[in-house]
């Protein structure tokens, strides 16, 4: 799409007034930050609407009553903003007076919520049921704006009428293509990249920002990365919105290096920026940099003490430190600030984890999913609470939608894997493992997996070649238990074959490691007798008799040369068997869709 800055900019002007008048805070903040990242684009404020139409939409004679519920709403007396404003019909006011009603049932039910700390959605439906009633009936007449038409989707979404509150919200959104709150309600709710496609927005350049910012929350990075780094080179190179989702499409796709340059980047451009450095931290977690957290949480406390984001910045600096209840004290303190606060729900899970208190764990982890039905990591985390209790179905359930959420992530399909095997369905098992070691295997597990599970299987030919495959790089594998069991059961498997040189390879390689030490002698010892006990040929005589000593004197060893040819043949073996298996497959079976799951014990799924 062509983009003209000067156009652009006049429309962000233009929209921050707008907002601003409706008390619609964070949209004009985010519209502010995007005005300013322009600011390279010079637009005359001779003849400027902003400066023009500030009383746009309001009757002078309502004029007053607007100032004063105006300034009731921005010191949060929300009812008396809504009664000052109760008769008034003229679209500035009357949108207050409806968002005043809105916010004051909202504040009145997350403060309740942050007594009970629990995320519910039993009591919407009589919260808003008579601000519901005026929006639908405006709606049926057509005479709602483009912002009462964003408070109605609102309100739908929060009552779970999600099909309903999609053709509302765009609706709202093809009124006032600005209005970004509108467009950032909408994003939850698109479930796959088919159904963004047949979404009827307008043909506005605002679409483009929607579009790589839901695909980034569809995990479909690449996409996402891809429009926004065109965006950057068409004029929102300095918009802080921008590298900011960058960063966390890096993040999503593991790069954690370049996803923290641009966070610190961020840091040195806006360095009282809150937003986002829960996501900052959890990237410094990961990599274990315990003295730039520190500086992290130091910081954050002298900018803002009481806000949620470092309240979750501080619980991961305690996390790091392995202070475990001081981490969940300050994800606690998080949700008193803001109940909705996803990253503490879902870090507050992990700690309890952490504690071996699996019960509040799960509490925390069904939170999260309340509060974002996308979160991946809640899921599998309830899929990892529910393991410890040995409540395999329950596993599988939550194994299975963590999948459906990452499908590419090897990490989910590994654990569905496990589960299946647990459950004995070998063939879905194996299937998983395949999978997962096909889309690059990040913990370096599947292939080691697989070969187990066919070794206990009594597949030792198809185990074989894998267990090869899996110790091809063995400086990358940090399990070094699972090495040593795979290069003992090379060495039994070729010894048992009589491939003495391939087996006396890897009973040496075994030496290195305590626990096989005896295992690895006993074996390099029947190897020594069989060696000894083996016919001579008749041309071992004469005159090469002393090299034949010679040789037999020398300890038993198998070439690194040798080593990589048999590493590539067998590579291309494990290749061809998975290729085979994974043929007209390349799926996961039927039976793992998360809709077509079927409960197999006693447990009720639902609870």
């Amino acid at each position: 799409m062509d983009m003209d800055v000067i156009v652009i900019k006049q429309d962000v002007r233009n929209s921050i007034a707008e907002c601003e008048k409706r008390c619609l805070m964070q949209c004009t903040k985010w519209l502010a930050e995007l005005n300013h990242g322009l600011s390279q684009t010079t637009v005359e404020l001779g003849g400027n609407p902003v400066v023009q139409n500030m009383h746009d939409g309001i009757d002078d004679a309502e004029y007053d009553i607007y100032v004063l519920a105006k300034c009731y709403f921005h010191v949060r007396e929300y009812d008396r903003s809504a009664y000052f404003t109760r008769n008034c019909v003229s679209p500035v006011p009357k949108f207050l007076h409806l968002y005043a009603t809105y916010m004051s049932k909202e504040k009145k039910r997350l403060d309740n919520m942050t007594d009970s700390s629990v995320v519910s959605s039993v009591s919407h439906a009589k919260d808003f049921s008579e601000l519901l009633t005026i929006l639908r009936t405006e709606h049926s007449q057509q005479s709602l704006d483009g912002y009462c038409l964003y408070l109605y989707g609102v309100i739908l979404k929060k009552l779970n009428l999600t099909d309903i509150a999609v053709g509302v919200l765009v609706e709202a959104i093809n009124a006032e293509p600005m209005l970004w709150c509108a467009w950032l309600e909408l994003a939850p709710l698109v479930n796959d990249k088919r159904m963004l496609e047949s979404l009827k927005l307008p043909n506005h350049w605002m679409k483009s920002i929607f579009e790589g910012y839901t695909y980034i929350e569809l995990f479909q990075n690449d996409e996402g990365i891809k429009i926004f780094e065109h965006l950057q080179k068409n004029g929102f190179s300095k918009c802080i919105f921008i590298p900011t989702l960058l960063a966390i499409a890096y993040s999503n796709k593991r790069d954690v290096d370049r996803s923290i340059d641009i966070f610190q980047h961020l840091q040195s451009v806006d360095p009282y920026r809150l937003d986002n450095l829960d996501s900052y931290s959890n990237l410094l977690f990961v990599k274990d940099m315990k003295t730039e957290m520190s500086h992290l949480a130091h910081k954050v406390v002298e900018i803002n003490k009481y806000s949620p984001e470092t309240c979750c910045v501080v619980g991961n600096y305690y996390s790091i430190r392995s202070d475990h209840y001081k981490a969940v004290m300050y994800f606690q303190r998080a949700l008193k600030l803001n109940p909705q606060y996803l990253s503490a729900w879902t870090l507050m899970g992990h700690e309890f984890m952490e504690m071996k208190n699996t019960n509040a764990a799960i509490q925390s982890y069904r939170q999260a999913v309340e509060v974002n039905k996308r979160d991946f990591r809640a899921w599998y985390g309830l899929g990892q609470a529910y393991e410890i209790l040995k409540m395999t179905f329950y596993s599988l359930y939550y194994y299975k939608a963590a999948q459906q959420l990452r499908p590419y992530d090897s990490r989910m399909l590994v654990a569905l894997g496990e589960t299946y095997e647990k459950l004995n369905k070998v063939a879905d098992a194996l299937k998983c493992y395949q999978k997962a070691y096909n889309v690059g295997d990040i913990e370096g597990v599947a292939l080691y997996s697989m070969a187990k599970l066919y070794e206990k299987q009594g597949e030792t030919e198809k185990a074989i070649p894998a267990f090869i495959k899996f110790c091809s790089d063995d400086k990358l594998i940090a399990d070094k238990a699972s090495l040593c069991h795979a290069y003992m059961t090379l060495g039994n498997y070729y010894e048992k074959i009589e491939d003495l040189d391939k087996a006396s390879y890897f009973a040496y390689k075994c030496l290195d490691y305590e626990e096989m030490k005896r295992e690895a002698e006993s074996l390099l010892k029947s190897i020594a007798n069989k060696r000894a006990h083996k016919p001579t040929t008749s041309g071992a005589q004469g005159s090469s008799g002393a090299t034949k000593s010679t040789e037999d004197e020398k300890p038993d060893t198998y070439g690194a040369e040798d080593m990589e040819m048999d590493e590539t043949n067998l590579s291309k073996r494990i290749d061809n068997a998975i290729r085979e298996e994974e043929a007209g497959n390349n799926e996961l079976v039927e039976s793992s869709g998360i809709h077509e799951f079927h409960m197999e014990d006693t447990y009720d799924v639902n609870e």
